[in-house]
């Protein structure tokens, strides 16, 4: 159909072109110049249209093809203002425009929709080039290494150089777990990356999660399974030993009172004997007893939860431990803020923690010439609620700073190596964590985290 219109507009303008033309002629003829002088300037003028309509297709083409390069899709063709042998073609420009402005918009739709997902996810996402140009970062990576802002990566060389140097290392396809330090916090971090190219750019991309609450519960589950293990078997093989020395022990004073006088040699062998049975008894009897601590430590049942008001915790703990530490002239003070702060905890396992943690403490500044421990407690913006004890101690020095929540491990001699590692498996069982940070010869602060 519009073949045939553009045809018979080419014909019908060829038609008065001939005309023109042999008006031109006729005028020639008649040697009427004025007549002929506009003939001419009339078919300059005709054939002019003429090129005009013809290539009016290819003009609107051209006009469109230019918008399309820049990416302008919002122009509007009128069809029914136009010529009908282009009606067509701006049909199809207004349904093509239509559906790329259709395509873009589902594209920007998703583009917000995955940059929302990115932003709210607690898993930190980084993006950048192959010179270290920052490309793309979301808030959990801002938020965890507290950098509001990130321009290239090797920045991070200076700030969180362990970090820094597990990412140049990574490779694609291999997690790696970093251990760093933010601030007052301590974490490990399981880092994980790809490459990809976009528009002649490589790129690399790399995530991480905190992964500290989770590898800390796999390692108390790991403890927990090796003492239940380990105190099972002492007590079975340590109680006959104990029942048995126990036998031998009444047996031979039973023959000791039957004898009526037995040589001096022959007594002071049969008190030898039984005094070395009394100390298998006696060693015996105290390694089921240590096996009962360390099993009754693996099976601590899940806490009883209720409101408890961190004021009158504090209170309970300075009442309890005040008279001990007076005796060596320990100053126990205590903190919170607000001061009606309240969490839900069991505060008799909470108690247990804090009494352990203040006896720590207390022998970390036994050398100390002003020997101070404070409880401090505070909330923070997000609603957590952290617990901390602090003294001016003799610090943790760094080579057992990483073994001193490991169960038997301790530093002092008539330590069980218990304390800790309960405090430790207590917060796991509150959902929280427990943290530490000391610079020798200045003090340690365990940090609560709820």
């Amino acid at each position: 159909m519009t073949s045939k219109r553009l045809e018979l507009g080419i014909a019908l303008r060829l038609i008065g072109l001939l005309a023109l033309l042999c008006a031109g002629l006729y005028a020639q003829q008649r040697a009427a110049y004025t007549l002929m002088a506009g003939a001419v300037v009339l078919l300059a003028g005709a054939v002019w249209e003429l090129a005009r309509y013809v290539t009016r297709n290819n003009r609107a083409l051209a006009d469109y093809l230019l918008a399309v390069k820049y990416r302008d899709f919002s122009q509007f063709y009128n069809e029914e203002h136009s010529d009908l042998s282009v009606r067509p073609l701006y049909a199809a420009f207004n349904q093509i425009n239509g559906t790329f402005r259709q395509l873009s918009a589902e594209r920007e739709t998703q583009f917000t929709y995955l940059q929302t997902v990115l932003q709210l996810i607690d898993t930190g996402i980084i993006s950048y080039d192959a010179v270290g140009e920052v490309e793309w970062v979301n808030e959990a990576f801002k938020q965890t290494l507290e950098l509001p802002y990130l321009k290239n990566i090797k920045a991070l060389q200076k700030r969180l150089p362990a970090l820094y140097e597990a990412i140049d290392q990574l490779q694609p396809g291999t997690p790696v777990v970093v251990k760093i330090t933010v601030g007052d916090k301590t974490m490990q971090l399981l880092l994980s990356a790809t490459s990809f190219k976009l528009q002649s750019r490589v790129f690399t991309l790399v995530a991480f999660k905190n992964v500290s609450h989770a590898l800390d519960e796999t390692e108390t589950a790991a403890w927990q399974k090796l003492l239940r293990v380990m105190t099972h078997e002492i007590m079975n093989s340590v109680a006959p030993i104990a029942s048995l020395a126990d036998s031998l022990r009444r047996n031979l004073r039973h023959e000791l009172e039957q004898v009526s006088a037995p040589a001096q040699a022959e007594r002071v062998l049969l008190d030898d004997i039984a005094e070395g049975i009394g100390i298998i008894q006696t060693r015996s009897e105290g390694l089921l007893r240590f096996a009962q601590v360390y099993r009754d430590i693996s099976t601590i049942s899940a806490p009883l939860l209720t409101t408890v008001y961190v004021q009158e915790l504090f209170g309970s703990i300075k009442g309890l431990m005040t008279p001990q530490l007076r005796e060596s002239s320990i100053d126990l003070s205590t903190m919170v803020e607000p001061a009606e702060l309240q969490f839900q905890v069991d505060s008799r396992l909470m108690e247990q923690v804090l009494i352990n943690l203040v006896l720590n403490a207390a022998y970390a500044v036994r050398e100390t010439a002003q020997p101070r421990i404070q409880l401090r407690a505070r909330q923070t913006e997000s609603g957590q609620v952290i617990i901390e004890v602090t003294d001016n101690g003799c610090g943790i020095p760094a080579e057992v700073m990483d073994s001193i929540f490991i169960p038997f491990f301790t530093t002092r001699r008539n330590g069980t190596g218990i304390g800790l590692s309960l405090a430790k498996q207590i917060m796991h069982l509150h959902k929280g964590s427990i943290k530490v940070q000391s610079v020798v010869g200045q003090g340690t602060v365990f940090r609560l985290e709820f």
